[in-house]
């Protein structure tokens, strides 16, 4: 005997389309970079405010996929938090 419930007859089902834990997900979250925008401040060594803001609390510089800066500018910060280091600015 046949069942009339619908949920007991899925046909056209494949497991494949349930999105898996090592499938990549459709919306990738993506924020532009604070320091590339028109009234973004400049990065120097001397600037130890915008600095501090970069590091963590045990003095490491934080990376480009949790702050959400550009290549360029991630590349930057590191020398110029690299030369306020030195100088004892921080």
């Amino acid at each position: 005997m046949k069942r009339k419930n619908k949920k007991f007859n899925k046909k056209n089902q494949n497991p494949l389309n349930k999105l898996s834990l090592f499938q990549k997900s459709d919306s990738k979250f993506s924020r532009k970079c604070p320091l590339s925008n028109k009234n973004a401040p400049i990065i120097d060594y001397k600037n130890v405010k915008l600095l501090k803001r970069y590091i963590s609390d045990t003095d490491k510089i934080l990376p480009s996929r949790i702050t959400s800066v550009s290549q360029g500018k991630q590349r930057k910060l590191n020398n110029e938090i690299k030369k306020a280091k030195i100088l004892g600015l921080i």
